[in-house]
C-alpha cells in the first residue's frame, strides 16, 4: 500500500501541474471529469490524515466561510497608476520627454497590452502564497487573499531558484467567454447585467463569498516582479520572463522595442486585432526596460516618467432615439434604456443603450427622436455619448409614477440618482429578494439558492418572500433535482429560520441601508418591529447609528402597502417580531469602544465581537479619537498604524479576556 503522505504529495503536484497546463499555457492534457477525480481522490486523503494540511494544496483554493468585509493593508510600494497618450503625438511627446531626460542614453522600450481588469499584489513568503492585495489608492489596498486563492491561474506554491520572498503584481481579469456567461446566467435570474469584463472582475474579487468567486472564473496575469517593494531585476523584461519561469501568466503578447516607432507599430497592430483576443484590452503600456534607467527618470506628483498608457479611441456611431423604455433591477433601480435604430458598432449591431437615471437624460438633453452618438464603452456594453442632432418631431421622457412591473410605489431618495420600486415582492425583484432572506447571516436557509428559487418563482408557487414558509414536500417533490429527502431537508431548515433573533428578520426584509449592524441597533432601541415601523423619522435617527438617510429608506419601506402585507404574513407565519437585549447594561465593558483587527489566537472575530456587547461594550469598525481599545491578533493591518497615530492602546486577546473577567 502507497505511504498516504507520499500519495498526498505526489497528487497536490500533479494536481498544480495539471492547473498550469489548463490556466497559465492553455493546453490541457486532461478532461475536467478526470481533474475532478484527482481532487477528490486528494480531499479524501487529506480528509483523512488532517496532520498533513498545507495552505499551498490544490484543495485550499476555495474556502468555506463567508467574510464580514475587508481588511485595510499597506502596500510594500505605491502602486503606480500611468499618465495616458491618447494619440501618436502624445507617444512621440513622450518618447522625447525620455530621450532628454536620460541626455542622449541608449533605451529600450517593453510594450504590452493593456488589459481591463483589477490590479492586484500577490505575496509569496518561503514560496508560497500568503496575502492579495487590491490597488486601491495605490498605498493602501483591500486584503482578498480568500479570493485571490480561488483564481487557479494563481500559483499557491512557486519553485524558484531566485527568491522566495517577492511579490507577483498583475491583473485580475475576466475573459469574454466567462463574462458572456455570466451576464446570461444573471438574465436568466432576473438581475441587472455587469456593464463590462473589468466591472464583473472587479465586483467577483470583492465578494464575500469565495465560492461565489470561484465560480465566476476570473484569471491574473501578473506583470510586475517586485522583492522588498522594489524590482527583482535589473530590466522589466527579464522581470517578465523571470515570472513565466516561475509558472505565474504573463501575456505573451509583448514586444522589446528598440524605439517609438515600434511601438507605435505595435500599437496599430493590436488595435485592429483587439476583437479577436480572448479578453478585453483598452489600448498599450509601455515602460522603459531598465529598471536604472528607471530610477533616473523618477516621477512626476501622480505617475512615472519611465512609463504611459496608450489608450484606444472609443467605438462610436450615430442613430436614432426610437423610444425610452424602462427596466427594473434587482434592487428595485428603474433604468431608463434607450430604444435605438439598430445600428453597427465595432462590428456589433447595437439596437440598446443604457441612460442610467434620470440626471443622465436631463445632462444630456435628450428627448425621443433625436440623433445620438453612441459608443460601446470598454467595447462590451453601448452608452449614449451626446446628442448630436435634435429630432422632428421629439417627445420628452418622464419616470413613470409608479412601478412599470408590479405596480407599486416608486421613490426618488434626496441626493439619489436612482428612483426605485421599494416593493420587496416586486416581480423584477422577488428572486433576488429571497436569495437575500434565505442567505448566510441572514435567516440561513441553507438548500434555498439560485437553482432552487428560480423553479419557485418561475412556476409561480412563490409570489412572496413569505410564501416560503407554506411550502408543501409535495410542491418541492415536484421540481427538478429535488428529492424527497432534499425537500425534506430544505422545509425543516425553513422552520428553523423562525427562531432567529429579530435583528435577523429585520436585516432579511431587504431594507435599503439596513444591514445587519444597523439591525441590531434598531433592534436594541425599540425592541419589537411593530414599533420600527410606526416610528416617525425623528423617531428612527435616535437609534444608534441611524442617520437621516437610513431613517428616510426605514420610513418609505414602511409605508409602502406591499410591504406592510409582508410583515404581516411573516408574523402570521411565527417569525421572531421581539427582541430582548443582549447588551448588558452597566457590564464591565459598558460605554467601551473596541476595534478588532487581525486573526486572534482562539476567538474568530464574531465571538470577540458577541463576547463584548455581552459585557456592555461597543465594536466598531474604523479606528478614531473614539476608539478605546484596538484588540489585534497576527496580520492585523494598518489599523494599528492609525491606532498608534491617535494613541490608541492596542491589547491583545489575552488582555480582552482579562477585562471581561473583571
Amino acid at each position: 500500500m502507497k505511504d498516504p503522505a507520499r500519495e498526498i504529495d505526489e497528487l497536490r503536484e500533479e494536481l498544480r501541474r495539471h492547473e498550469h497546463l489548463y490556466c497559465v499555457l492553455d493546453r490541457p492534457e486532461i478532461t475536467d471529469a478526470e481533474y475532478d477525480v484527482l481532487m477528490r481522490r486528494l480531499q479524501a486523503l487529506e480528509a483523512a490524515r488532517p496532520e498533513l494540511a498545507s495552505p499551498d494544496s490544490p484543495t485550499q483554493r476555495v474556502g468555506g466561510k463567508p467574510r464580514e468585509g475587508f481588511v485595510k493593508v499597506a502596500h510594500s510600494s505605491r502602486m503606480l497608476s500611468l499618465d495616458n497618450a491618447l494619440n501618436e503625438g502624445e507617444l512621440r511627446d513622450f518618447d522625447r520627454r525620455v530621450g532628454e531626460l536620460l541626455g542622449g542614453a541608449p533605451y529600450r522600450y517593453v510594450a504590452e497590452l493593456k488589459m481591463d481588469g483589477l490590479s492586484m499584489a500577490a505575496l509569496y513568503r518561503g514560496g508560497r502564497f500568503v496575502q492579495a492585495i487590491t490597488r486601491g489608492d495605490g498605498l493602501v489596498g483591500e486584503d482578498v487573499t480568500e479570493n485571490a486563492r480561488t483564481i487557479r491561474s494563481l500559483p499557491l506554491a512557486v519553485k524558484t531558484a531566485t527568491m522566495e520572498d517577492f511579490e507577483a503584481r498583475g491583473e485580475a481579469v475576466m475573459n469574454r467567454r466567462s463574462f458572456e456567461r455570466l451576464n446570461a446566467e444573471r438574465d436568466e435570474r432576473g438581475l441587472s447585467r455587469f456593464a463590462n469584463p473589468r466591472n464583473a472582475a472587479a465586483g467577483s474579487l470583492r465578494l464575500l463569498e469565495p465560492q461565489v468567486t470561484a465560480s465566476r472564473r476570473l484569471d491574473y496575469y501578473t506583470y510586475f516582479l517586485l522583492s522588498q517593494g522594489r524590482p527583482a531585476m535589473d530590466s522589466h523584461w527579464q522581470s517578465l520572463e523571470e515570472l513565466s519561469r516561475m509558472g505565474f501568466k504573463v501575456n505573451p503578447n509583448r514586444r522589446l522595442c528598440d524605439g517609438v516607432d515600434d511601438i507605435v507599430d505595435f500599437c496599430s497592430h493590436w488595435e485592429t486585432r483587439r476583437a479577436e483576443l480572448p479578453y478585453e484590452i483598452d489600448g498599450v503600456v509601455v515602460k522603459v526596460d531598465s529598471v536604472d534607467q528607471q530610477r533616473a527618470l523618477g516621477f512626476t506628483a501622480k505617475a512615472p516618467r519611465w512609463a504611459i498608457a496608450f489608450k484606444y479611441p472609443a467605438r462610436q456611431a450615430t442613430t436614432t432615439v426610437e423610444d425610452i423604455g424602462v427596466q427594473v433591477g434587482r434592487t428595485g433601480a428603474l433604468t431608463p434604456v434607450a430604444i435605438l435604430k439598430p445600428v453597427e458598432v465595432g462590428g456589433v449591431t447595437v439596437s440598446r443603450a443604457t441612460l442610467h437615471n434620470e440626471d443622465e437624460i436631463a445632462r444630456l438633453s435628450l428627448a425621443i427622436g433625436d440623433e445620438v452618438v453612441i459608443e460601446r464603452s470598454g467595447d462590451v456594453i453601448p452608452k449614449v455619448v451626446r446628442v448630436s442632432a435634435l429630432g422632428s418631431p421629439r417627445r420628452p421622457f418622464t419616470m413613470p409614477a409608479a412601478c412599470p412591473v408590479c405596480g407599486g410605489k416608486v421613490v426618488r431618495e434626496e441626493g439619489e440618482a436612482a428612483t426605485r420600486c421599494i416593493n420587496t415582492n416586486c416581480p423584477a425583484r422577488l428572486k433576488e429578494s429571497i436569495l437575500h432572506f434565505a442567505s448566510r447571516g441572514v435567516m440561513n436557509i441553507d438548500g434555498v439558492g439560485g437553482a432552487l428559487v428560480d423553479q419557485l418563482v418561475d412556476r409561480g408557487i412563490v409570489r412572496s418572500v413569505s410564501d416560503l414558509y407554506s411550502l408543501t414536500i409535495v410542491q418541492l417533490t415536484g421540481l427538478d433535482r429535488m428529492g424527497p429527502k432534499s425537500a425534506a431537508n430544505v422545509l425543516t431548515n425553513i422552520a428553523k429560520s423562525k427562531m432567529h433573533s429579530l435583528p435577523r428578520v429585520i436585516a432579511a426584509l431587504g431594507i435599503r441601508f439596513v444591514g445587519e449592524r444597523t439591525a441590531v441597533f434598531l433592534a436594541e432601541h425599540f425592541g419589537n418591529l411593530d414599533a420600527i415601523a410606526a416610528a416617525s423619522l425623528e423617531e428612527l435617527q435616535r437609534a444608534e447609528e441611524v442617520g437621516p438617510k437610513v431613517a428616510e429608506s426605514l420610513y418609505e419601506f414602511f409605508r409602502e402597502s406591499h410591504n406592510r402585507e409582508l410583515v404581516d404574513r411573516l408574523r402570521a407565519a411565527g417569525l421572531t417580531f421581539t427582541h430582548e437585549s443582549r447588551r448588558s447594561r452597566g457590564g464591565p465593558l459598558d460605554g467601551i469602544h473596541f476595534v478588532l483587527t487581525g486573526a486572534l489566537p482562539t476567538l474568530s472575530r464574531e465571538e470577540a465581537k458577541s463576547l463584548i456587547e455581552a459585557a456592555g461594550g461597543k465594536v466598531v469598525g474604523s479606528v478614531s479619537k473614539k476608539t478605546n481599545f484596538v484588540v489585534a491578533g497576527a496580520d492585523p493591518g494598518s489599523k494599528i498604524e492609525k491606532a498608534e497615530k491617535l494613541g490608541v492602546e492596542v491589547i491583545g486577546e489575552g488582555d480582552l479576556l482579562r477585562m471581561l473577567a473583571t
